[in-house]
């Protein structure tokens, strides 16, 4: 089965490829919508006045969350159905803030932080949104106290909640030295090691002069389960080790005062490093280019599709021509399941 996935990635690829070489103006094939699934009423019914609903948020003494999600989204359903639906998690929630959902998709009107007019499909891809749910928790100006990429599994999901209910972010301690102080979980206890990976202290800049391949960067901690899930099952799927075969990677504890050459050659503790470029999750993979420069990055929990997904998505430089991963998502499921191939992106 892995070997037919590895060739049929091959396949969709090649086939997206040859689509954009080609000069095809023809859209990428739309997002296969399953139902949008069903949100709490407690959600607020917002005219997306996003500048009102900041406003009315902070006269209730309550901040704003604003949603992004799309339908047929397995993620999304799960922060409802598992995160939201937790009492203690869902109480949270409910009375600390207002939360204002957006279709990444939509064309509702918005109207945004400087008071421009704009389309919900629009408002998403201005702010950058990749993932699905993506969660951006404002604070009374309207700014973003904490942004949420991609899905959180509930211990941390109520810990995001937490630290900006309780307006931490005012008093210079970070989401994860929270988390940490707060949420000890079971886990190994080490930082996963793989074969093949760059040796610590990573000399970033200099690999990158000599190897002119893509780099992976892969920010983790040693009391990390879902670290310990990624490397024990994700990354020992073949077609998987297959994608991560086209990069150069390194594991890098994301706290730690280890040294990091960093890609452009400064000298850095990797905790330094790590808060520079806002790492707020484990594991978060970074992906940088030949030249060093972040082209991508994944920051939530994910499954063997989308890790794989990312992946592909750098090595053959989808991300050029294609700045939806969401799209480049949906066309990749589309090509498989025109082979007869259905994959369960959430095995």
């Amino acid at each position: 089965m892995y070997r037919l996935l590895i060739a049929l990635t091959l396949c969709t690829v090649a086939t997206l490829a040859a689509a954009t070489d080609s000069g095809s103006t023809q859209p990428l094939p739309a997002i296969q919508n399953s139902g949008d699934p069903e949100k709490p009423g407690w959600f607020k019914e917002s005219f997306l006045d996003i500048r009102e609903d900041v406003a009315e948020a902070t006269a209730s003494d309550q901040r704003v969350i604003l949603y992004f999600y799309q339908d047929g989204c397995p993620y999304c359903t799960k922060l409802l159905r598992d995160n939201l639906g937790d009492r203690t998690i869902g109480t949270l929630a409910r009375e600390r803030f207002e939360v204002i959902a957006i279709n990444i998709w939509g064309d509702r009107e918005v109207t945004g932080f400087s008071g421009e007019s704009t389309t919900e499909k629009q408002f998403a891809a201005d702010l950058k949104v990749q993932f699905t749910p993506t969660m951006l928790l404002l604070d009374e100006a309207g700014a973003v106290a904490m942004r949420i990429n991609g899905y959180f599994p509930p211990h941390r999901f109520g810990a995001a909640l937490a630290y900006v209910s309780e307006r931490r972010e005012r008093t210079g301690q970070s989401f994860p030295d929270f988390y940490a102080a707060t949420n000890p979980r079971e886990a190994k206890g080490k930082l996963p090691e793989e074969g093949g990976f760059l040796s610590r202290p990573a000399r970033l800049g200099e690999h990158l002069d000599a190897s002119q391949r893509p780099l992976l960067v892969l920010f983790e901690q040693p009391i990390c389960k879902d670290c310990d899930e990624l490397h024990e099952d994700i990354l020992r799927r073949e077609a998987v080790a297959y994608s991560l075969s086209a990069f150069d990677a390194v594991i890098l504890d994301a706290f730690s005062n280890e040294p990091v050459q960093t890609p452009d050659g400064r000298e850095l503790t990797t905790r330094a490093w790590a808060a520079e470029l806002g790492i707020e999750y484990t594991p978060s993979l970074v992906f940088f280019d030949a030249d060093g420069r972040e082209v991508f990055r994944t920051e939530g929990y994910l499954k063997a599709f989308h890790i794989q997904g990312a992946l592909d998505y750098v090595s053959t430089g989808a991300y050029r021509w294609q700045p939806r991963f969401q799209r480049y998502l949906a066309a990749r499921r589309d090509a498989l399941a025109e082979r007869g191939l259905q994959v369960d992106i959430m095995e």
